[in-house]
């Protein structure tokens, strides 16, 4: 295929796209617009809570008067992945799933829903402080992957909430 080929290629699809209502989510009056400085979150009660607050507030903004609350449940559990001769752990994943709602405020209705799974691993080899390094830091990292993942899937739903 010549380029020129390839660029009547590409623009007959950009063509097609805008034709059928693809718009990007953060352009102009994209969806990722009608969640800025809209979205509180349930306040967290344990140190994942926190970190995935502080993820979607670092994101969003903190709202001073919001339309959506996003009410998030996490749920965390280890696998041990590599086991040594002794029956000793060398290295776990830490794997995590968000269940979400997002909820308008206005009208009391739920506007969304939906769940978020990954994992994230560290190894437990070493001192009892450098495992517990290794593991908060590998929580940290899972809180980041899930925030991604859910205001990924939020401002692609939020096209239809910014009416």
């Amino acid at each position: 295929m010549s380029s020129s080929d390839r660029r009547l290629f590409l623009l007959s699809g950009f063509a097609v796209l805008a034709g059928c209502g693809f718009a990007p989510v953060y352009g102009p009056g994209g969806g990722g617009d009608a969640l800025m400085g809209q979205v509180r979150v349930t306040a967290p009660d344990n140190r994942a809570g926190f970190l995935l607050t502080r993820e979607i507030e670092t994101r969003l903004g903190r709202p001073a008067s919001p339309r959506y609350e996003l009410r998030p449940a996490i749920d965390l559990r280890e696998d041990d992945i590599a086991i040594d001769r002794r029956d000793v752990a060398a290295r776990a994943n830490l794997i995590g799933r968000v269940r979400y709602t997002l909820t308008d405020l206005h009208t009391d209705e739920v506007v969304d829903r939906g769940e978020v799974t990954n994992f994230t691993g560290y190894s437990t080899f070493g001192t009892p402080v450098a495992t517990q390094a290794a593991e908060r830091d590998a929580e940290v990292r899972l809180m980041q992957m899930l925030a991604d993942q859910m205001l990924t899937r939020l401002a692609a739903a939020a096209s239809d909430l910014s009416g």
